[in-house]
């Protein structure tokens, strides 16, 4: 297959709010020219993406994956699915082994870190959680949960016995190296234990920055307490909480070849690659646009979608926009900071396009809200709404990967 490259670039103002905190509880910044700038990581929108997939329905369950370090109680719970007569405790005894198997990563029960807990486990008050979990999180598709779970009960009467035999030992590794969810496929899987277990990731995410100079600032506030008195004056509580506010520039690519690569043939066996790849890039597109990260959400309600979107299709390689605003945007009085960050893409865009991009191949589309983003109309092909980018970059993807190599 072709190299192809799918590019999401979004201009987003948010206003008061803190999505993604560091450990001080203030909102991650970085400098960039020279300057502060708002910063929200490329792990929270990535987390927020993945959360959009299954909370807007754009997947079935059985195309998404789950991370966790309870690998061990997830698989008991689908052995215990497909066998109802299985015992808990056999049913995790069977998991840990399989797992094991399959990834080389050794289980063992959790250690309890805090004194209180340690004391009260001794006191017998509390008693010590003996499940074996994984070291870190382990990322795992329902396909192979699903695979493993059959191989275990196969493999019920002497799990360890089973699983010494070498057929048996590479069907589990086969399981849990095929079949791979779509959020698995974009965002990769890594497994320190055993390297060849790996995933390469198709989706790169980068940290979104304010395209401005920002500087935090600290919300000093209060609480009543209902149960008061006339007579008992001041506040129940009293606290701080930091925020900023800003117009972000994001940035997300996908190596649509890699994508491709990573989820085989298909999700089911009676499609084509390319559907099941179409699927993964326009829930991908949808989710990244849409999704927002919960950080402080109820705190400040800071429900926003992006102004400006601009998704290019390209075979040479990704292109970052960011540059264009390596010199800080300068709002000018009553103007805000979203027209002169349009105008400034608008300039960017052609002419590294020009310099490096491979015109006769490259596919570009805007969608864009309100006047402040006009400069950007003549950037690419106008999509009005966002189901009609989604659909419009889906059938170009498509069509670009059955275009001979």
């Amino acid at each position: 297959m072709n190299r192809i490259f799918l590019d999401v670039h979004a201009l987003q103002t948010v206003p008061p709010s803190n999505l993604n905190r560091d450990d001080t509880g203030a909102p991650k910044s970085a400098v960039y020219g020279g300057v502060p700038r708002a910063r929200v990581s490329s792990q929270a929108w990535k987390r927020a993406t993945r959360g959009y997939f299954k909370d807007a329905q754009l997947l079935d369950p059985a195309e998404l994956g789950v991370r966790t370090k309870k690998v061990a109680e997830l698989l008991a719970t689908r052995i215990i699915e497909l066998d109802a007569s299985m015992p808990e405790a056999n049913a995790l005894h069977l998991a840990a082994a399989v797992i094991e198997a399959a990834t080389g990563m050794k289980l063992a029960a959790p250690e309890r870190k805090t004194r209180g807990a340690k004391a009260k486990t001794a006191a017998g008050e509390e008693p010590a959680d003996e499940t074996p979990r994984s070291k870190y999180l382990m990322f795992l598709s329902a396909r192979q949960l699903n695979g493993l779970a059959t191989l275990a009960i196969d493999g019920a009467a002497d799990i360890t016995a089973y699983l010494k035999d070498k057929d048996n030992k590479a069907r589990a590794k086969q399981i849990a190296d095929t079949g791979h969810s779509v959020d698995i496929a974009l965002f990769g899987r890594m497994v320190a234990d055993s390297t060849d277990f790996n995933v390469d990731a198709a989706c790169q995410v980068a940290h979104a920055i304010s395209v401005h100079r920002v500087e935090n600032e600290t919300d000093y506030f209060t609480a009543v307490d209902d149960e008061n008195t006339e007579a008992e004056s001041g506040a129940g509580m009293i606290g701080t909480v930091d925020f900023n506010s800003a117009t972000l520039y994001r940035y997300a690519s996908v190596s649509i070849h890699q994508l491709a690569a990573n989820l085989g043939e298909g999700l089911r066996e009676d499609e084509p690659v390319t559907t099941p790849v179409r699927r993964a890039v326009e829930a991908f597109v949808h989710a990244f646009i849409a999704s927002l990260p919960t950080g402080k959400i109820n705190t400040f309600g800071n429900h926003t979608l992006p102004d400006a979107v601009v998704v290019t299709l390209r075979t040479t390689r990704p292109i970052s926009f960011v540059a264009a605003f390596e010199e800080p945007v300068t709002a000018e009085a009553g103007s805000g900071h979203l027209r002169e960050a349009c105008a400034r893409l608008a300039a960017y865009i052609p002419e590294i396009e020009r310099a490096y991009g491979d015109e006769e191949s490259t596919r570009t589309w805007v969608l864009r809200v309100g006047s402040a983003t006009d400069k950007l109309a003549e950037v690419g092909e106008k999509a009005s709404t966002m189901s009609a980018l989604v659909e419009t970059v889906g059938t170009a993807v498509a069509e670009r990967m059955e275009k001979p190599a």
